[in-house]
């Protein structure tokens, strides 16, 4: 009772989970640290995720280790406070978050509201689908969020002639949507790698130009250029939060961390090993993220990048790989599973929204 009571009171003057920790936290590099292993992981178990894309859900598709899940991200300088869903809700009260992207962004909502509802099993909710926006609404704390299908962020239009891809322009349903959000966390690049016979366009729109197709780094930074300018010019910082998941990296060859004999991302059952920061620091990151690095460093209003591709890179044995439906066709080193790594993304997230409503 005495230890009870004395934790109570360092935790009220802000030792214990407080000011000093949270001052910490906002010096810290979240994002430069190792994966140790800890068995209270995982967060939650799967069958608690009633909404889970049976994609992402390894176990119940018959996965047959259970190391993947027991990895938790430790920064070099400091520790991430223990995820709270409890906290969280409280905290974003009466707010909309809204995930726009591609199905890494599905992966990561959907690890997101498996953490919240974890923590609130019998939390009352409504769920809500609109033109690929799917919304779930936490009734008692009216805290929605929402993930909305947009694979290239720019308008991409139905016509006559096919689909075109025009890399100025923000479609109005688009910025409507991103206009009343409170939180948005923002991605695209997978489908800019699309070979040219499953592009997801038939034209591209460059100014006054029209290509049938070009250089997909070209596009890709042209259609972020549009973005950043956008967001700058029709988003109130004051009131909103603007976030960009940094590449989502896959594991599709065996031989890049040394195992000549492996299949893919198959078989992997641990993470790559990183002992110090110069090491993690060398670990090269895909083409598209020194793109998105260079236009969120341009901006002149305060995106936060969440920086997630190293640390990734490193967790080879996070994919569904043959284990992405319950008949083990196909191989999946792109996509997560969940529980798995997305629930770290959201445990960073977590964490930079302790440090912005501090």
């Amino acid at each position: 009772m005495f230890i009870v009571l004395l934790v109570l009171l360092l935790q009220f003057f802000g030792y214990v989970n407080g000011e000093d920790e949270l001052h910490n936290l906002k010096e810290c590099d979240i994002y430069h640290g190792k994966w140790v292993y800890d068995d209270s992981y995982p967060l939650y178990n799967s069958s608690q995720c009633f909404h889970l894309n049976m994609h992402f859900d390894c176990q119940q598709n018959g996965r047959p280790d259970q190391q993947y899940l027991k990895y938790r991200w430790k920064p070099f300088a400091c520790d991430l406070p223990r995820f709270s869903g409890k906290d969280l809700l409280e905290r974003m009260r009466n707010k909309r978050i809204t995930f726009i992207g591609d199905s890494i962004s599905l992966n990561q909502w959907q690890s997101f509201i498996c953490m919240l509802h974890s923590h609130h099993p019998h939390a009352a909710f409504t769920r809500d689908n609109d033109h690929g926006f799917t919304q779930f609404t936490f009734l008692n704390h009216n805290v929605s969020v929402g993930f909305s299908w947009n694979a290239l962020l720019v308008e991409k239009e139905s016509t006559s002639y096919g689909v075109v891809l025009n890399l100025g322009s923000i479609s109005d349903f688009d910025a409507n949507m991103w206009r009343h959000s409170d939180v948005l966390i923002f991605n695209s690049w997978l489908w800019w790698l699309h070979s040219r016979s499953d592009r997801p366009w038939d034209f591209i729109v460059d100014g006054d130009d029209l290509h049938k197709d070009m250089d997909r780094l070209v596009a890709y930074e042209k259609a972020l250029s549009t973005w950043s300018h956008w967001v700058q010019n029709n988003i109130d910082f004051d009131k909103t939060l603007v976030f960009f998941r940094g590449d989502s990296p896959r594991h599709p060859n065996a031989s890049e961390w040394g195992n000549n004999d492996g299949k893919q991302c198959s078989e992997e059952r641990e993470p790559i090993e990183v002992r110090e920061v110069n090491e993690y620091r060398e670990l090269k990151k895909p083409a598209g993220e020194g793109i998105v690095e260079r236009i969120v460093r341009k901006m002149r209003k305060p995106v936060r990048l969440l920086d997630i591709t190293r640390l990734s890179e490193l967790r080879k044995d996070g994919h569904p790989g043959a284990y992405a439906s319950s008949h083990h066709q196909g191989m999946d080193c792109s996509h997560w599973c969940v529980p798995g790594v997305p629930d770290t993304w959201n445990h960073l997230f977590y964490a930079e929204l302790l440090r912005a409503y501090v």
